[in-house]
C-alpha cells in the first residue's frame, strides 16, 4: 500500500517534469492526506510553495517565509529507511532567485560558478550558508529530518536551506532528537502511511544581521493511516531555548498554534484525523519513551 501510494506521489511530481515553486501545492499533493493543506493561518505575508525536488525526485513539500528566510513547514510522507549516508551540502532554490531559473535544489556554488549567478542574488531571495556560520548556541534544525526518509537521494535533499531553520542546539541534539528518533517510530508503529507536517511559529529575534528569523517555536504533527483509514493523530511542540518537548493531541497542537498565531484558526490535516486527545496509554507510552530516552542519553 505504502509502495503504491508513494508511487503515486512520484507520479503527481512527474507530471511536472520538475520541482517547482509554485502559488499552490497542487502540484505536489501527495504529501498531504486526502489533499488537504493546512489552513491560511500559517501563510506570511511572502510564501514561496515549493515541491521539493533532487536528482528528478519529488521528495517532499514546504511552505517558505521570503522575509524571514525560513521554512514555515515541511511536509512529508514518514519512511525511515536505509541509505548510505548522505552529501551533506546544503543547497538554496534557484527559482526563489529568478522564477523561470532551472527548477531543482542546486549548491551555492554551482550557481555561482557554473550558472553565473551572484551570491547577492541568492542572498536576497534566501538564506545562504554565510548566515549560519557564526551561530552561538544554535544548530541547523531540519523540519523534515533527514532520519526520516529512505534512501539516499531523499536523505541528501533534505539537506536544502529552505528545509532549516536556527534551532537550539541543546533541544536539537536532546529531546527533539528523542522525538524524531525513538518516539516517532514506536507512535507510527503498526501505521501503513503516516503523513508528518513539521513546522515553525515565527519568533522576535534574528541572527546573521537580521537576516534570517529564529523561530519561538518548533512543531510536529502526523497522521497515521492503519489500512487507508486515519486511526491516530498527535503533534509535539518544544520552545525554540528550552530542552523540552510536549506531547499533545493533534486538536491540542491546533489551539496552540491558533493562539500563537494570535487567534487565527490553524487547522493541518483532513478532518478524519482524530483530533480528540490521546488516550492514556498513549500519553503514558509517550512519556515513557522520552523519559527512557533521556536517561539513555544521559547514561
Amino acid at each position: 500500500m505504502l509502495g503504491l501510494l508513494l508511487l503515486q506521489v512520484l507520479a503527481s511530481c512527474l507530471w511536472l517534469g520538475h520541482s517547482e515553486v509554485v502559488t499552490s501545492f497542487e502540484d505536489c499533493p501527495g504529501f498531504f492526506y486526502e489533499g488537504t493543506f493546512p489552513s491560511d493561518a500559517l501563510h506570511p505575508e511572502k510564501p514561496a510553495w515549493i515541491c521539493q525536488w533532487y536528482r528528478n525526485s519529488c521528495h517532499f513539500a514546504t511552505l517558505y517565509d521570503r522575509d524571514r528566510r525560513i521554512p514555515v513547514y515541511s511536509a512529508y510522507i514518514y519512511q525511515p529507511g536505509s541509505g548510505k549516508k548522505p552529501h551533506m551540502w546544503s543547497f538554496v532554490e534557484p527559482q526563489l532567485i529568478r522564477h523561470d531559473s532551472f527548477k531543482e535544489m542546486e549548491r551555492e556554488s554551482v550557481l555561482i560558478d557554473q550558472h553565473e549567478f551572484t551570491l547577492d542574488q541568492i542572498k536576497d531571495s534566501q538564506a545562504v550558508l554565510e548566515d549560519y556560520k557564526r551561530m552561538t548556541g544554535l544548530n541547523r534544525g531540519h523540519l523534515s529530518p533527514s532520519g526520516h526518509q529512505d534512501g539516499r537521494e531523499s536523505k541528501t535533499a533534505t539537506y536544502t536551506l529552505t528545509n532549516i531553520v536556527p534551532q537550539d542546539r541543546k533541544l536539537n541534539n536532546g529531546q527533539w532528537s528523542v522525538y524524531e528518533g525513538i518516539t516517532m517510530p514506536r507512535m507510527s508503529k503498526g501505521c501503513k502511511t503516516t503523513y508528518v507536517i513539521t513546522g515553525t511559529v515565527p519568533g522576535n529575534s534574528y541572527i546573521a544581521g537580521g537576516r534570517v528569523n529564529r523561530p519561538s517555536h518548533i512543531w510536529s504533527a502526523a497522521c497515521c493511516l492503519v489500512g487507508t483509514q486515519p486511526d491516530r493523530a498527535w503533534g509535539v511542540i518544544a520552545e525554540n531555548d528550552k530542552n523540552q518537548v510536549e506531547n499533545l493531541s493533534l486538536g491540542e497542537l491546533e489551539a496552540r498554534l491558533s493562539t500563537l498565531y494570535r487567534g487565527r484558526t490553524v487547522t493541518l490535516f483532513n478532518n478524519a484525523c482524530p483530533r480528540q486527545k490521546t488516550s492514556r496509554h498513549v500519553q503514558k507510552r509517550l512519556r515513557s519513551f522520552s523519559h527512557m530516552s533521556l536517561n539513555h542519553r544521559m547514561g
